[in-house]
């Protein structure tokens, strides 16, 4: 069953990347990050990934569910993982296609609460390498626009069952 995206916004606060007037989001699945098989060069990024950067997508997947939030920060992966950050360290079970969704500038000290279930996002894909909390870089990152926390006319997120 599916949350109306207006009542999703009101029960979860996150809410839509505005498209560009030009530009409607590009519908991407994990799938379409890395070349597969993997090669002897490691992880490639496909055609895919590389025309979706610094562009607006839209990805279905899940909130990864960690013992210690990161505040302007939660982690979306292709499949449901719990993250048990005291036991496991720095070797945790997150999937390479694992993508770090980041609030706007002025929302970076807010805890986003986990949310069990497949949910869909909206926002601007990069791509490459960048330190997004101490010790951890992402090689994917999705980040929300500045309205994306109090704008419940258009939500970033929405979740299915």
């Amino acid at each position: 069953m599916k949350l109306t995206l207006a009542l999703l916004a009101l029960l979860s606060g996150l809410a839509a990347l505005p498209a560009q007037a030009d530009e409607a989001p590009l519908t991407l699945s994990f799938g379409d990050f890395f070349a597969r098989p993997i090669g002897p060069l490691g992880l490639q990024p496909t055609p895919q990934l590389l025309a979706a950067q610094g562009k607006p997508v839209r990805l279905v997947g899940y909130m990864v569910q960690r013992e210690q939030p990161q505040a302007g920060q939660f982690l979306f992966t292709p499949r449901p993982v719990t993250m048990a950050e005291h036991a496991d360290g720095e070797a945790d079970d997150l999937p390479a296609t694992t993508v770090t969704v980041l609030l706007p500038e002025g929302q970076r000290e807010r805890l986003v609460a986990f949310r069990p279930g497949a949910l869909v996002l909206q926002g601007r894909l990069d791509y490459g390498p960048a330190e997004v909390e101490p010790g951890r870089v992402s090689w994917l990152r999705l980040q929300l626009t500045a309205n994306a926390l109090e704008s419940a006319a258009s939500p970033a997120v929405s979740h299915s069952h």
